[in-house]
C-alpha cells in the first residue's frame, strides 16, 4: 500500500512491475493522478487506486530522452555545417519572369 502523498514532479517506481514513473498532474478536485511512465505512456489514477498501489520513491532517470525514444544519432552533428534560412537574401523575393510555367513570348 502507498502511505506516499502524491507530489507533482516526484518519481516513484511500482514494486509490482518495476515501472518508473513521474507524477505530471494533480487534480485533487476530482481526486486524480496522472502518471508518465519512462516510456512516454500516460495513465491515470483515482487517489483511492493510488492508496493501494504498493511504490517507493525512486530517483529520476539520468537518460530523460528514453520518453521520447532519442538516441545519440538523432542529434545533430556539432562539427557539421550550420545552414541558416536565408530571410535577408533579397534575391529570395525576386518573382520569376514566368507565371504557372506560361513565358511572355
Amino acid at each position: 500500500m502507498s502511505h506516499f502523498v502524491p507530489k507533482l514532479g516526484h518519481w516513484y517506481q511500482d514494486c509490482e512491475n518495476g515501472q518508473l514513473f513521474e507524477i505530471v498532474s494533480l487534480d485533487m478536485e476530482d481526486a486524480n493522478v496522472q502518471v508518465q511512465y519512462l516510456d512516454g505512456e500516460l495513465a491515470d489514477f483515482d487517489l483511492d487506486v493510488w492508496a493501494e498501489l504498493h511504490l517507493r520513491p525512486a530517483a529520476a532517470p539520468e537518460d530523460w530522452r528514453s520518453a521520447f525514444e532519442l538516441d545519440d544519432a538523432d542529434a545533430p552533428d556539432p562539427d557539421g555545417p550550420m545552414h541558416p534560412l536565408e530571410w535577408g537574401n533579397p534575391l529570395s523575393a525576386i518573382e520569376p519572369d514566368t507565371v504557372l510555367a506560361l513565358d511572355d513570348s
